[in-house]
């Protein structure tokens, strides 16, 4: 018995001392710079250099900005055939827009006899693009699907001048560079307005 009252004596003391406080959890809604994880950040010692990559120098940099705009700014020096282009289009893009750019499988490139009344009866490139300079943007960062970016400045007027020509926008024997590629008008070039939009709610 004397056994069990001191058991009993040693459980109600220590059920009376206080209770250590638990450690502070860091929670999803804790902010990352509070004080409670400010000194662990601080200890913690982080490499000046992880050993890959390399500096974006500006020639680096120069490679990736290669926007055009519809006005032709940033296009090129170049100039490309009718002729040229359809030999590179039978290598490069048949195998996924047709021997004609007409059957597929992927996207249709031209609608022979395609218009623009109500909507545009196909998204081909004599029907809904409103910039031919728009081709070179794309094509260029984007074509041919497996290998972008691997076209030339020629190979790329080349394919354009034989997209435009199977579109009926330019003859057999068109030469296309950047000033010829930025005169010609496009059957959609009216469809299109800029979006000045201010942003916010405003709806036009």
């Amino acid at each position: 018995m004397k056994g069990v009252a001191v058991a009993a004596v040693l459980m109600i003391t220590a059920g009376c001392a206080p209770a250590e406080a638990p450690a502070p959890l860091r929670t999803e809604s804790t902010p990352a710079n509070s004080a409670a994880f400010e000194v662990e950040s601080q200890e913690r010692q982080l490499p000046s250099d992880f050993g890959f990559g390399a500096p974006a120098s500006d020639e680096r940099i120069a490679r990736w900005d290669i926007d055009i705009k519809p006005d032709g700014e940033g296009l090129p020096t170049g100039r490309g055939t009718v002729s040229e282009g359809a030999t590179l289009y039978a290598i490069q893009c048949a195998v996924c827009h047709g021997a004609t750019g007409i059957e597929g499988p992927d996207v249709a490139l031209a609608e022979p006899g395609g218009s623009w009344e109500d909507t545009p009866t196909s998204r081909a490139i004599g029907v809904y693009w409103p910039h031919a300079t728009t081709l070179y943007d794309y094509i260029q960062k984007a074509m041919p699907m497996a290998t972008p970016g691997t076209l030339t400045p020629d190979e790329t007027y080349a394919v354009i001048a034989y997209l435009l020509h199977i579109n009926g926008l330019v003859p057999a024997d068109a030469e296309l560079d950047a000033a010829s590629l930025v005169a010609i008008e496009m059957p959609a070039r009216d469809r299109f307005v800029p979006d000045d939009r201010p942003g916010g709610a405003t709806i036009r």
